[in-house]
């Protein structure tokens, strides 16, 4: 089999955990807000495990055994990264998001070989969005090709950022300090609460800068880097070197935007 046929499979068996996953979040997710917090942690189990196993069954048919998951990590510790073939899944980004009924909820499911994102599916069953990429090949929203903005001009920027897992003050206030320093310097500021959406998000234009640092973990960008990058966006560490999918920070952009936003963030 020509690597190219290989990613294409894995393409579609990540496609088809994805929808699976899917139903069952959107099968809850319009239940009565009452109702809502006491479904959330069930149904993050059950999509954990669902998704789990469905990919799990996908590896072992085609003997790649190794697998990071957001459930696996929070029971075990994250697993090392290695240059095996390797899954790394978030079965529900956005538990917030679909504890408090706003539709902004994903799976996402990302194939890293030899480290590098190859494959990427982010799928919204709220809103029907299914984002697919594999490494060369394009990135694509429903089946259309979709290209990250051509703004070049940060003060028409719109950016996406997120408050991080950590609340102590120390770290709040560091990270609105940041933002208040940023909203001088571009056109508006959105928080939708799912990272893998808000790097789809840049892929398709939406938004023109992503940034997040203390996110959970590979599972919410490995996929999301695969569809920015071949829809021709930047992905990067926020001091300005090499993104590390371990490390729990990112930054993101069109391929214009990269230089004026580390300016930004790290100038007073």
């Amino acid at each position: 089999m020509e690597a190219g046929d290989e990613l294409d499979g894995f393409l579609e068996i990540a496609v088809d955990a994805a929808k699976q996953a899917g139903q069952i979040i959107a099968g809850s997710f319009h239940s009565h807000k009452n109702r809502r917090i006491k479904l959330a942690r069930s149904l993050f189990l059950s999509s954990c495990k669902s998704i789990s196993r469905i990919t799990r069954q996908a590896l072992s048919t085609l003997q790649l055994p190794f697998f990071i998951g957001e459930e696996t990590s929070a029971l075990n510790g994250t697993a090392e990264l290695t240059d095996e073939p390797t899954w790394i899944v978030d079965p529900l980004d956005g538990t917030t998001n679909f504890v408090h009924g706003f539709p902004f909820v994903c799976v996402s499911i990302g194939l890293t070989i030899g480290k590098v994102p190859s494959v990427g599916v982010v799928y919204n069953p709220i809103l029907n969005e299914l984002f697919t990429a594999v490494k060369g090949r394009g990135a694509f929203l429903n089946g259309s090709k979709i290209t990250a903005s051509s703004q070049d001009e940060i003060y028409k920027a719109l950016l996406a950022t997120e408050v991080g897992t950590k609340r102590d003050k120390a770290t709040v206030d560091e990270t609105t300090d940041r933002i208040n320093n940023l909203l001088y310097k571009i056109r508006s500021l959105r928080m939708t609460g799912s990272c893998a959406l808000n790097l789809c998000g840049v892929a398709c234009g939406r938004l023109d800068i992503f940034y997040e640092l203390g996110f959970g973990g590979p599972w919410d960008i490995t996929a999301g880097v695969v569809i920015l990058q071949e829809a021709g966006g930047r992905v990067f560490d926020p001091s300005g070197g090499p993104l590390e999918l371990m490390s729990q920070r990112i930054a993101a952009t069109n391929s214009h935007l990269q230089d004026a936003f580390l300016e930004a963030l790290h100038k007073d």
